[in-house]
């Protein structure tokens, strides 16, 4: 029993160092011999092979988990004293990392020549050029500007003629305290009080309130460019990816909805996350159109749509395009079985009142 424990105490590759074949008498059995320890050496070769790769299986799986693997724990020694190189030359010679310039996107606005006191110099001081340095800076300066807005009158119409302020002074601030205001608050995660105090440490006098009007009214522009952002990206590829997520608006569950591709990302926030609401994020609207064709009717064949509601459904307008409001008044008149609910709130007869109508884009 003691002699087992030993032996298996001991690793296959010092028991195989301790067997000596040449002590064996037997031709016969010292061939056989040999021939194992060879098959049994080629297989610890083996074994030692497959666990190396399956303990790099293993840090690459751990990896994907999101789990950190061994740390890499660099020696003290900056060099390796063991180092051998084939050369004097490659002994001699280090190499450095060329390193880029960190002044080189640095926009220079000014230049500007610092003299030296002659009179602080050696008689036989030599001028050697400039020795350039850049220094980064900014300014925060008002830039207020009072227009005169030339003004006419007509007796004969009797009104009054008066030249327009440029396109973005609007109000009582220009497009630069605007910009200013959006790039803080949504940039720089501002309250609008402390933009209202770094506002007033610069020179300009303006309110809470005078920031709140800046961050929600008169954005159409940015609407419009939202739009147009976002047709472009639905006309750059024939897919589109979607998906949809919690969020909470005034203390209530709500959806943000994600559609994109590889070239735009668009959010939408919307009160549910059934089929309509998917439609109008990929329409970009808040408002649907539906009509009742000859596709509509295919489709209440595909979906079994029972005869009698199909003969209902015969007596609303074809042809014709119905906002939602109109839609839900006809379905309530001809197809009073559906029940009280609406096309956008009912959830037990929504399927049946969408598959009856074909999404149009307003």
């Amino acid at each position: 029993m003691m002699q087992t424990e030993s032996v298996n105490l001991l690793s296959t590759s010092q028991l195989l160092q301790r067997i000596d074949p040449q002590l064996i008498a037997d031709d016969d059995l010292r061939i056989s011999v040999e021939m194992l320890l060879n098959l049994l050496e080629e297989l610890n070769r083996k074994v030692k092979k497959l666990e190396t790769e399956n303990q790099l299986l293993k840090n690459e799986n751990n990896r994907l988990k999101g789990e950190q693997g061994k740390p890499e724990i660099k020696s003290k020694n900056k060099g390796n004293k063991n180092e051998n190189y084939s050369s004097e030359k490659e002994r001699k010679i280090s190499q450095h990392k060329s390193k880029s310039k960190k002044n080189q996107n640095i926009k220079i606005d000014r230049e500007e020549v610092l003299d030296y006191d002659e009179d602080q110099l050696p008689k036989d001081a030599i001028f050697k050029g400039y020795e350039e340095v850049i220094v980064q800076d900014i300014k925060l300066v008002t830039d207020n500007i009072k227009f005169r807005k030339k003004k006419y009158y007509s007796p004969s119409t009797k009104k009054t003629y008066l030249s327009k302020l440029p396109s973005g002074y609007e109000g009582q601030f220009g497009p630069g305290i605007k910009s200013l205001v959006i790039s803080l608050y949504y940039g720089g995660n501002m309250t609008q009080s402390k933009v209202s105090e770094f506002m007033s440490n610069i020179g300009i006098s303006i309110s809470t309130g005078q920031i709140s009007n800046i961050l929600i009214k008169n954005q159409d522009g940015f609407s419009e460019e939202q739009r147009q952002v976002y047709y472009s990206g639905l006309a750059s590829t024939p897919w589109q990816h979607f998906d949809q997520t919690g969020s909470r608006v005034g203390g209530e569950n709500y959806t943000t909805n994600v559609i994109c591709n590889p070239l735009y990302s668009i959010y939408s926030t919307t009160q549910k996350k059934d089929r309509l609401n998917v439609i109008k994020c990929l329409l970009s609207s808040t408002s649907l159109n539906f009509i009742l064709n000859p596709e509509s009717y295919q489709l209440l064949d595909i979906f079994g749509l029972p005869i009698k509601w199909k003969n209902a459904l015969s007596q609303l307008p074809q042809e014709t395009v119905l906002d939602e409001e109109k839609f839900n008044i006809l379905l309530d008149e001809h197809l009073r079985g559906l029940g009280k609910y609406n096309v956008t709130e009912s959830k037990k007869h929504q399927p049946l009142r969408i598959i009856i109508s074909k999404v149009i884009a307003p």
